[in-house]
């Protein structure tokens, strides 16, 4: 049996019913050995790198705690696959936009690893500039140093520029 490692995912959701979408990405992980250990609460957040988007436009975003026995690129693999399902779909934009998304998971870290590639870039490389992923995950992992940077989660939120709406969603 494999070690099980720890890494830290976003997921987030624009379209449709976002709730729904994030429950549904937390069932399909855990029918798939990933153990979800721990979850932030969920916010509603104004798209990155917009601003002042209509609201009807604004993510809802959670990050979560997972250990998995999947290495990196199969649990990459399994994401991309849930989103699918989902209905997200990848559409050829130019660099600095982004498209709707009915479901968007992303790897933040993978324990401390460190990988860059064409395919996978963890952490993931632009983290450090978005408040919508920073402040779920300091809720669930504030002491996690990054890697690269040498600062925890609260440190770097603490430090952000990012002032885009985000607030605790309830039904």
């Amino acid at each position: 049996m494999s070690a099980l490692a720890r890494a830290y995912l976003s997921l987030g959701s624009n379209v449709g019913d976002r709730r729904s979408y994030l429950e549904y990405a937390l069932q399909e992980l855990a029918g798939h050995g990933v153990h979800v250990v721990s979850c932030s609460q969920i916010y509603e957040t104004e798209p990155w790198p917009e601003q002042r988007a209509p609201r009807e436009h604004w993510y809802l975003n959670r990050a979560i705690e997972v250990e998995t026995e999947l290495p990196p690129y199969r649990l990459l693999t399994l994401i991309q696959e849930i989103e699918h399902h989902a209905g997200r779909t990848r559409p050829v934009l130019s660099p600095g936009q982004y498209a709707e998304r009915t479901l968007d998971i992303d790897i933040l870290f993978y324990e401390d690893r460190v990988v860059s590639d064409d395919r996978l870039q963890i952490p993931h490389p632009l983290l450090h500039l978005r408040r919508f992923v920073l402040a779920p995950l300091a809720e669930i992992a504030a002491e996690f140093e990054h890697p690269t940077l040498y600062q925890t989660i609260r440190e770097i939120l603490a430090e952000s520029e990012d002032h885009r709406g985000i607030f605790p969603y309830s039904l």
